[in-house]
Parts: structure tokens; C-alpha cells; sequence
């Protein structure tokens, strides 16, 4: 059984948000959030919110305990991109893109 979370409009660089979410995947879910828990980057935080809005939806939804799920995919995809202006030489306007994303995490059970 998958089960899944999606975190939408997140105000962090896709790119940086994949950089966390490749050491999870493939883990067991427990320790995948232990990992997470200890990294120092803005995106562990809001991956581990995710990945534990996953779990209980495991734990609630369809009873499957937190210590029989792995992760499967974790990704970020990329949201609507904020657009800002900042001066720029003579008199020009140069663009500023402030990047937002949807991490989504899902989880199976190890039986399956």
C-alpha cells in the first residue's frame, strides 16, 4: 500500500530541497526522519514535516505502523517562481526569481 503527503508552495529552490531528499529515499521511515532531523539545511525541516504528515496519514488512514514503512520516491518539484526587480546599471531593471516548490513524499509498506 502507497501512501502519500505533498507540501505545496514551499519558499525553497527546488534544487536545493532535491539535494535533501536523495539521502532519504530507500530508508525506512523512522530513520529517514532521524536523518533528516539532524541535518543542518532549511530543507530537512520542512522534508521531515512532510515525511511525518506521511506517516500519520499511513497510521490513520490505513493502520499500518510507522516501523513498517519505507520511503519510496521523495521529490521537488517546482512551484510558481515569485518575480522581483532590483536596479541595475544605467538606469536598467535587472530580474530576481525567488523560487517556490511542492515536495512530495511517499511511502510503502515493507511487505509489499
Amino acid at each position: 500500500m502507497r501512501v502519500s503527503a505533498t507540501a505545496r508552495y514551499l519558499r525553497i529552490s527546488p534544487t536545493k530541497a532535491r539535494r535533501v531528499l536523495r539521502l532519504i529515499v530507500g530508508q525506512p521511515a523512522e530513520r529517514a526522519l532521524a536523518t533528516l532531523e539532524f541535518l543542518p539545511h532549511k530543507a530537512a525541516r520542512l522534508a521531515a514535516k512532510v515525511l511525518k504528515s506521511a506517516m500519520a496519514n499511513a497510521e490513520n488512514n490505513f493502520q499500518i505502523a510507522a516501523d513498517e514503512l519505507r520511503v519510496v520516491k521523495a521529490v521537488a518539484d517546482d512551484g510558481p517562481r515569485l518575480k522581483r526587480w532590483r536596479a541595475g546599471p544605467r538606469g536598467r531593471v535587472k530580474p530576481i526569481l525567488k523560487r517556490t516548490s511542492h515536495i512530495t513524499v511517499v511511502l510503502e509498506s515493507k511487505e509489499e
